[in-house]
């Protein structure tokens, strides 16, 4: 017994570990990276499938994890569901932001705001927004989330809008209403279109028109060059 103890010793003196228990520590990972690792994926499979495609067992599958694990990490499914939406919106909001971040006048902001939202790429992204919708309805965490991101786009738009009326480009206008006239002309026109036999930039030209009829511009300006 002696010797075979005095086999399993290292020369320092310490107990040798198996390689299985080695295996182990090293996949073992910190809480913070696990969330973080469960929640991309999670955003993937969102991205990918939508919303309705997130359960317990269809992300531990993505992650490479337990069902138990992704629930101890994410709060359960409907704090995962909130959490993966609020992510995958609040990428899109940077996304955006940052095409019109560079236009010198409000006119030319507006729009790239809706050019942007129009280009026909984000259809992906439309399909996680009408699955929040609906799903809201019974997850109280996820309507939360979406009502946020309801108001910081509604935010940036009304931003746009103020400046523009403040320079003399726009109308005098309520931006807040304003904002959310057009916003929901941009949405309605992007949700149908995941059905519809056509891009919505084919019917971007109804949201240039209509917004420039709100906020007084001469036709064609909202849709013109934005270099």
């Amino acid at each position: 017994m002696r010797n075979k103890l005095a086999l399993e010793c290292h020369a320092g003196g310490g107990m040798s570990i198996s390689t299985g228990a080695v295996s182990r520590r090293v996949l073992r990972k910190a809480p913070a990276e696990r969330a973080a690792e469960i929640l991309d994926r999670a955003c993937e499979l969102a991205t990918e499938q939508g919303l309705s495609a997130l359960t317990l067992r269809s992300v531990a599958a993505r992650a490479g994890v337990t069902s138990t694990l992704v629930a101890h990490y994410s709060d359960g499914i409907d704090g995962l569901v909130a959490e993966t939406f609020t992510r995958i919106a609040g990428r899109e909001l940077s996304e955006v932001r940052a095409a019109a971040s560079g236009q010198r006048t409000a006119a030319q902001r507006l729009g790239a705001l809706c050019s942007t939202l129009l280009d026909g790429d984000r259809s992906k992204t439309t399909l996680v927004w009408v699955e929040a919708l609906a799903i809201g309805y019974r997850n109280a965490r996820l309507a939360a989330s979406v009502r946020a991101s309801l108001d910081a786009w509604q935010q940036l738009f009304s931003s746009v809008i103020a400046d523009g009326s403040r320079s003399g480009d726009f109308t005098a206008v309520n931006p807040e209403t304003a904002a959310w006239q057009i916003l929901g002309m941009i949405d309605g026109i992007n949700e149908q279109a995941l059905v519809l036999q056509e891009a919505p930039a084919s019917r971007s030209n109804l949201v240039f028109e209509a917004a420039e009829g709100i906020l007084g511009l001469r036709p064609g300006t909202l849709s013109g060059p934005t270099d």
